[in-house]
């Protein structure tokens, strides 16, 4: 049995459980350190730059998922239908954490970021991927010396070029410079990347096991932080 099942490579979908493994694991001690349970400074500079690689891993399968779906033929109707959930998805955490946090919530996070992005993408569906892969280039070491002050209004915080100081947010994922893992996926899918990830399966109860929190990878997203951050309250409540 290939990799694949149905039109879905499962060997993506693993990928994507190990990045929601990563994700749900840095929440978790970013809640500790939050409500004083862990030292401020747990794991150092490396918690920041672990927050950057999840979030480029999930931008970066967000790419290669881009090509798997419309790279052959593009299929309008399914890519409005993702783009819609994506933003009203987007929208809710903006709105939850404006709540929760208003003095930090999410004006553009991960969400916002892969749905604008996948959009931004579109045209490079039918490039060489090596043009693609140079447009992730450009996205990552030339626009950011265009920086500008002048783009620094809120109106202008999805772009990521401005030059003044941001508003406080939990979560920021501005185009520039995180269109770039988007490109580089979808340069991989292009470069013919995914028949690499045509693995065969050697047991197909295991596997799928793996594979479904990959397959509902939004829907874990939305709420493992009210389920971490209850667990937390619990056990504190609890011990105290």
């Amino acid at each position: 049995m290939t990799g694949a099942t149905g039109d879905r490579l499962i060997a993506v979908d693993w990928l994507r459980t190990m990045a929601l493994v990563h994700m749900v694991a840095f929440h978790f001690l970013f809640d500790l350190r939050l409500y004083g349970l862990l030292a401020p400074d747990t794991l150092g500079p490396w918690f920041a730059l672990w927050a950057k690689g999840i979030a480029g891993s999930f931008l970066f399968l967000a790419g290669l998922s881009l090509w798997l779906a419309h790279g052959t033929v593009f299929r309008a109707r399914g890519f409005l239908t993702r783009l819609a959930v994506l933003v009203a998805a987007a929208a809710a955490v903006s709105l939850a954490t404006y709540v929760a946090v208003p003095g930090a919530w999410v004006r553009f996070g991960i969400l916002h970021s892969i749905a604008l992005a996948s959009v931004l993408a579109l045209p490079f569906l039918r490039m060489r991927w090596w043009l693609t892969a140079a447009g992730a280039v450009v996205v990552l070491t030339v626009l950011p010396k265009l920086r500008n002050e002048a783009l620094g209004g809120v109106w202008w915080l999805w772009s990521g070029l401005g030059a003044g100081p941001i508003p406080p947010m939990i979560d920021y994922e501005p185009m520039v410079p995180w269109l770039a893992p988007l490109l580089a996926g979808l340069a991989f899918g292009q470069a013919g990347g995914a028949r690499l990830l045509r693995w065969r399966i050697p047991r197909v109860r295991w596997a799928k096991r793996l594979a479904w929190p990959g397959r509902h990878t939004l829907a874990i997203y939305l709420i493992h932080q009210p389920v971490l951050i209850g667990l937390i309250l619990g056990w504190v409540w609890l011990t105290g």
